[in-house]
């Protein structure tokens, strides 16, 4: 027999609580793709978004390999041991083809997830680009609402539409290994420029000599390009997530620059464009999925592909035949 599902008034008893059960359950409806699913979910967000965003919110990207997972629950363990609670937002790469997910961040956080202070949540991206899950602004909520102070997300990896991470988070945090040089020349400038904090991890044993000079290259590099935040210059940090060596001063600097954005009045600006980008990406899914699904649509794209592969029309004049199926003579020009 299926379970019962809880009432709003049960969900919001329930977060409030810390119970993490239930907020593992409130995050599945908010990612469900059943509608009913989802306005259960926006109800009890209505319910809870006043006693939401006070937590840190911070956004740790990197190159393959440079150990997000492992910094992240080293860093997640000692902000626990100091009396945070700590929930991490574990986003993984769906498959182009078959649409799953590895989901094994649970796993690969082991010591973190063992602690009553700390949630774990991995989620697929679902083929969103950026490096984040379609629904992460909601689960951060949620994990606000049941008293979660630090909220991590962990994108896939690093790329220039993971300028999108920025867009969730209030300070985003790149990490980097050892040996500048031609590892420079293949981090995107985009992620460079959206970085409030670069970490150069590994740095331990024989790599530390070269991850100081790593730490040094990147700094250089770092005075080419805008800031990040008005008024802040990116620090560029040595750790070791493994030695467990400056992991204290990634948070000390995670909070100068939370203390950074409150004083220039920075966070509140930051956090109201995110809402109204969430706010525009919401309506235009919407939309857009709204005139996929008009009849005749499906088959004039098909149309369309044919054209275009035949060379008897150009993109633009195939795009024309696709909105003049679905708007018919309200159908908006192509630009």
């Amino acid at each position: 027999m299926p379970r019962k599902r809880p009432s709003v008034d049960e969900f919001e008893a329930g977060l409030l609580a810390g119970e993490r059960p239930v907020l593992a359950r409130a995050i599945t409806l908010a990612e469900s793709s059943l509608q009913s699913d989802r306005e259960l979910a926006q109800e009890v967000m209505v319910r809870l978004l006043p006693r939401t965003g006070a937590a840190r919110r911070i956004g740790f990207t990197g190159v393959p390999g440079a150990g997000k997972s492992t910094t992240i629950e080293a860093l997640g363990v000692w902000l626990v041991d100091q009396g945070h609670k700590v929930a991490v937002l574990a986003i993984d790469p769906s498959s182009s083809r078959g649409g799953g997910s590895i989901l094994g961040d649970k796993t690969r956080m082991q010591r973190l997830s063992m602690h009553d202070n700390a949630f774990i949540r991995p989620s697929p991206t679902s083929g969103v680009l950026g490096g984040v899950a379609r629904r992460t602004r909601e689960a951060m909520v949620l994990c606000e609402a049941a008293g979660f102070d630090v909220i991590i997300v962990e994108s896939v990896g690093v790329g220039q539409s993971e300028a999108e991470l920025a867009e969730l988070v209030d300070c985003v945090c790149l990490l980097l290994v050892p040996g500048a040089g031609d590892e420079l020349q293949g981090i995107k400038r985009g992620i460079m420029e959206v970085a409030d904090l670069i970490v150069v991890n590994k740095s331990d044993g024989d790599a530390l000599k070269m991850a100081r000079r790593a730490a040094a290259d990147y700094r250089h590099a770092l005075r080419m390009l805008p800031p990040s935040t008005p008024g802040w210059k990116t620090p560029v940090l040595n750790a070791s997530a493994t030695e467990g060596t400056g992991i204290a001063e990634t948070w000390d600097t995670v909070e100068q620059h939370r203390a950074h954005l409150e004083q220039s009045g920075e966070l509140e600006r930051r956090r109201a464009a995110q809402q109204l980008r969430w706010l525009r990406q919401q309506v235009e899914e919407v939309v857009l999925a709204t005139f996929r699904d008009r009849p005749g649509v499906a088959e004039a794209m098909e149309a369309a592909q044919e054209q275009i592969r035949s060379a008897s029309a150009t993109v633009p004049q195939a795009a024309a035949r696709v909105l003049e199926a679905g708007f018919g003579a309200e159908a908006p020009a192509i630009q």
